[in-house]
This record gives C-alpha cells, sequence and structure tokens, in this order.
C-alpha cells in the first residue's frame, strides 16, 4: 500500500525534472472542494466524459490548474477528462473523499455527546 501511495505521490512531484521527463510527469497537482464558479468546468469536464454534470459538493483534481477530474461528495462519481492520464488523479480524489468523510464521522461523534451534556447540566 505505501508503495503504491508514494508512486501516486511521485506521479505528480514536481521535483522530477530528470531529462527526459514529460510535463505530465512534473505536473503540479491540487485537489480542492469545487467553488460556484467552477460549475462550468465541471458541466465541459462531464460532456467531454459523455457523463452527467455533477451537482452538488465536490471535489476537483487541478493539474497546473486545469480541471482533469472531479469527484462527487454525495454519491462518489466521477467525471474525468478522457484525453488525459487522470487514473492517480481520480484515485488521489477518492482518498481525499475518504478522508473527508472520516473526519466528518468522527467529529460528529464527538461534538453531539458533549452538547447534550451540557444541556442536560444546564
Amino acid at each position: 500500500m505505501w508503495r503504491h501511495l508514494e508512486y501516486m505521490i511521485d506521479q505528480f512531484d514536481p521535483r522530477a525534472t530528470a531529462a527526459g521527463v514529460s510535463e505530465i510527469d512534473t505536473a503540479a497537482l491540487v485537489i480542492r472542494r469545487a467553488r460556484d464558479i467552477d460549475r462550468p468546468l465541471l458541466r465541459d469536464l462531464a460532456e467531454l466524459d459523455s457523463a452527467c454534470p455533477i451537482d452538488g459538493a465536490a471535489l476537483v483534481a487541478d493539474v497546473n490548474g486545469r480541471p482533469w477530474a472531479a469527484l462527487a461528495l454525495e454519491d462518489q462519481r466521477v467525471v474525468a477528462d478522457p484525453f488525459l492520464p487522470t487514473a492517480a488523479a481520480v484515485q488521489l480524489l477518492r482518498l481525499r473523499a475518504r478522508q473527508l468523510a472520516a473526519a466528518d464521522g468522527g467529529r460528529a461523534g464527538r461534538i453531539l455527546p458533549r452538547f447534550i451534556a451540557r444541556r442536560a447540566r444546564a
């Protein structure tokens, strides 16, 4: 598992500038939440992928400022540019979505009992 993660990280390491390395190998990848301004870009990406556009909360994988893939947080549906090598970016989107889901679940489980205990004492 660690070797696989290291491989994915190395795919987007901007320091790997050896001779003969393509632009894709040295691309800067950013995983971020989609904003309202990204909706037209997500529609275009879905159209390229021949899929329905993503509505609601989503994560976007930007490579050098260009969206390559997006993942809907609600149903884990992915749209990606079929003309680009997006497999590693999609894997990182799924990893980040799992991290966000685990963080939300852990917080909700801890905060609610404290809130209820405080309300019961008041």
